[in-house]
């Protein structure tokens, strides 16, 4: 088998490198040179493969991530969201509280007919 069979072959067991002739991320001369040069080593493909992960299931890597949360400062840094939000609604609602000020007895409209408390 000649050099450009061994590397169709090789891209048929790569899919994940089609991809990125697909999407005209790189050509197929740029992946024959590659492998001319290093043949199937792992390291010389190894930052395509990475890339596959990225773009393919995440969901190994939300695990991870969620693994390493520490749900105890999270929880402080709320609470201190919490406060601060607090602070600034006691703030802005005590300066509007004179001209907000409920009105004291039920509102009932006058009778036409009755001057001056008559």
């Amino acid at each position: 088998m000649n050099k450009k069979e061994e590397f169709k072959e090789f891209l048929r067991s790569k899919p994940e490198l089609v991809e990125y002739i697909k999407n005209k991320e790189m050509t197929m001369q740029s992946f024959y040179e590659i492998y001319d040069v290093y043949g199937n080593s792992e390291e010389a493909w190894r930052p395509y493969e990475k890339e596959k992960d990225l773009r393919g299931n995440n969901l190994p890597k939300i695990g991870d991530i969620m693994k390493n949360i520490n749900l105890d400062e999270i929880q402080k840094h709320i609470n201190t969201a919490q406060k601060a939000l607090g602070v600034v609604e006691d703030l802005t609602s005590k300066g509007t509280s004179k001209i907000n000020s409920p009105v004291k007895g039920p509102l009932s409209p006058r009778p036409l007919n009755k001057f001056f408390e008559d």
